[in-house]
């Protein structure tokens, strides 16, 4: 991937080597996750749809905390609204970090994966209507018209750390961006139409703790014994007031600054507390909190083929997986193609619009978010839910299959690039293409 000039817009263009170095991590730490993401999944599967069930749904029913604060929740929903604010809060963390102090500070570089979570939120959504909106309960299917918009970041990297291990940093890094911002964009959606009471004296009272939190964060206090228990704090009263809890993670994410001085500017001020956070919270995140999240929410009994047939022809999964597999790529390649007519902007000379594509379908791998907001619009444990749940696990394993095709077919050359871009003559630690004016 060649450097260009300052006056040659490029998309997908090679970024700095900072940059490279902490997206190469983050997708480290990511694919393990990943790895243990699929693994819940499976055992949920195999357990739900074994002799055993019984056991699997007592296991999700089962309730711990305090009736006093009304937190006395079961498993499975401490699993969805306690666990995937940890995942919140640090895609967060990582979205801002990434616009303050990272290569997407530069508003051309910002633009192409932003347009493209807005595109890959529209248009499956868009599909997914006009699939249920001509079925008998249109009204009712409707309601998860926000179940195919989200794109499962652990889920694509464990496919990309078989079939992409070579993949140039700059797809990665629009991957990446990509699937943090339209996770964010879910977490809105969550907010503002998923939110089925909305109690104002417990929301007002939770900017008090994160006021708070803020505050401290900003003094660059990491006391975790101060900051938990106002985190906590925040999270409850987000939970009481009715807007689903994980916005609380989101919420606390943003408040934590990336450079020490905003005075200054940019990331020659030296690392805010964002870094710090996000190394301590990320492993959680990606090795504990999803890993259990999917384990308690993918377990849903099929009933061999009759009954996967069923829930497959349910309009609500036709417009599921037509969303995923169809709308994702749609809305992510017309959103990329639109930038690139109007800033007059060419792919980097050694992508093509192939790549785009590949990763675009990768995008369609839909699972966290989806059965969160799945859950949100039908119930857990109701029929919907349960075909909602096939029908995700269906589309993100074609979607899976589809990227593997492409992306194996161009491994040739992703593997040329990977030369180029690893290449360190001087020895100095420093990739030479990263050191080209």
């Amino acid at each position: 991937m060649g450097n260009t000039s300052p006056g040659t817009p490029r998309l997908f263009s090679r970024g700095s080597w900072d940059e490279a170095r902490r997206i190469a991590d983050i997708l480290r730490g990511e694919t393990v996750g990943g790895a243990l993401l699929l693994v819940g999944a499976v055992v949920a599967m195999i357990w739900a749809n074994s002799p055993w069930s019984g056991a699997y749904e007592a296991l999700r029913a089962i309730r711990i905390g305090p009736a006093a604060l009304h937190l006395d929740l079961t498993l499975a929903t401490w699993a969805a609204d306690g666990l995937l604010a940890i995942f919140f809060f640090v895609a967060g963390l990582e979205l801002k970090r990434e616009f303050v102090a990272g290569d997407l500070r530069q508003v051309r570089r910002a633009a192409v994966p932003v347009a493209a979570a807005f595109g890959g939120v529209i248009v499956p959504a868009g599909l997914y209507l006009l699939v249920t909106l001509s079925s008998d309960a249109a009204d009712y299917a409707g309601k998860g018209w926000a179940i195919p918009t989200a794109t499962d970041i652990a889920f694509a990297l464990a496919v990309l750390a078989v079939v992409g291990r070579f993949l140039p940093t700059a797809l990665r890094t629009f991957l990446l961006t990509l699937a943090v911002v339209d996770d964010l964009l879910a977490i809105a959606i969550i907010a503002l139409f998923y939110t089925a009471h909305l109690s104002l004296l417990p929301l007002l009272g939770m900017l008090v703790p994160l006021a708070i939190f803020a505050l401290l964060v900003r003094r660059r206090v990491r006391a975790w014994w101060l900051l938990l228990p106002l985190a906590t704090a925040t999270w409850a009263l987000m939970h009481a007031s009715g807007v689903h809890a994980t916005v609380a993670g989101v919420l606390l994410a943003f408040t934590v600054p990336v450079v020490r001085s905003e005075r200054a500017g940019g990331p020659g001020a030296g690392p805010g507390l964002a870094e710090h956070f996000e190394h301590r919270m990320r492993p959680i995140s990606a090795g504990v909190a999803v890993p259990i999240f999917a384990f308690m929410s993918a377990g849903v009994a099929i009933g061999g083929l009759s009954g996967l047939a069923s829930a497959l022809t349910d309009p609500i999964a036709v417009g599921i997986v037509i969303g995923l597999v169809v709308g994702k790529p749609i809305g992510i390649m017309a959103a990329t193609w639109l930038v690139s007519r109007f800033t007059h902007a060419d792919l980097d000379e050694s992508l093509s619009w192939v790549d785009v594509a590949g990763l675009a379908i990768l995008a369609g791998i839909g699972f966290t978010v989806s059965l969160l907001i799945g859950e949100l619009a039908f119930g857990a444990g109701s029929e919907s839910d349960a075909h909602v749940k096939v029908a995700v696990l269906t589309g993100s394993l074609v979607a899976a299959l589809l990227a593997t095709l492409i992306l194996r077919m161009r491994n040739r050359t992703y593997r040329r690039i990977h030369e180029v871009e690893t290449v360190d003559r001087d020895g100095d630690g420093i990739p030479d293409a990263y050191q080209q004016p």
